[in-house]
């Protein structure tokens, strides 16, 4: 079960938003209220998966990276 980041939405100004992990399907609906306090959430895209498809050549023969800059970080 994949892990998704969420954070409070500030009702005043000036109230920092606060940001939590929490396991769901990915067939879960997205949380709308934080699960103990109720206070609204939305969900924070963090980080992607790159580009996922058959393409004709391998990162790894052209000495790229999986993340498909050329970093070699992976």
């Amino acid at each position: 079960m994949p892990t998704y980041v969420y954070e409070t939405i500030p009702q005043f100004e000036g109230e920092p938003a606060k940001r939590f992990e929490i396991r769901q399907s990915m067939k879960d609906a997205a949380l709308t209220q934080h699960p103990d306090s109720g206070q609204p959430v939305r969900r924070v895209p963090i980080g992607g998966t790159g580009l996922m498809g058959g393409g004709g050549g391998s990162q790894a023969s052209s000495g790229g990276g999986s993340c498909g800059t050329g970093c070699g970080c992976h």
